[in-house]
């Protein structure tokens, strides 16, 4: 039975959380041609930030592709992006942005 005084609701989506999270934006000149041009200079980031360190996951606008594969599909209403979400929640502490979203790394390092 539902309250009708008191209806139930619905949260408000909310913005990522990236406490603990070390934020790089890059916009280099002239701009990455591609994905592997982008995550070549990420990955000099994430070792310069982080030493060894894990890919997580990443958004490449260009071709409008993310991994891991189809993350987003079930955040059609978030206001997270599936990829955004699966890096925060596997323990990323770096995002590299390049370009303001066009290219979107998050990676974990890696103690040894």
């Amino acid at each position: 039975m539902t309250d009708r005084i008191n209806p139930p609701t619905c949260s408000i989506p909310q913005e990522p959380d990236y406490s603990g999270v070390t934020i790089v934006e890059l916009h280099p000149d002239p701009a990455p041609a591609d994905y592997l041009q982008a995550m070549k200079l990420a990955n000099a980031v994430a070792d310069e930030k982080l030493g060894e360190h894990m890919l997580l996951s990443w958004y490449d606008r260009d071709r409008d592709f993310e991994s891991p594969q189809h993350a987003s599909e079930c955040h059609m209403n978030s206001a997270v992006p599936g990829y955004v979400d699966y890096g925060l929640y596997h323990g990323a502490t770096l995002k590299v942005d390049i370009g303001d979203g066009r290219f979107v790394f998050f990676y974990l390092p890696v103690d040894m």
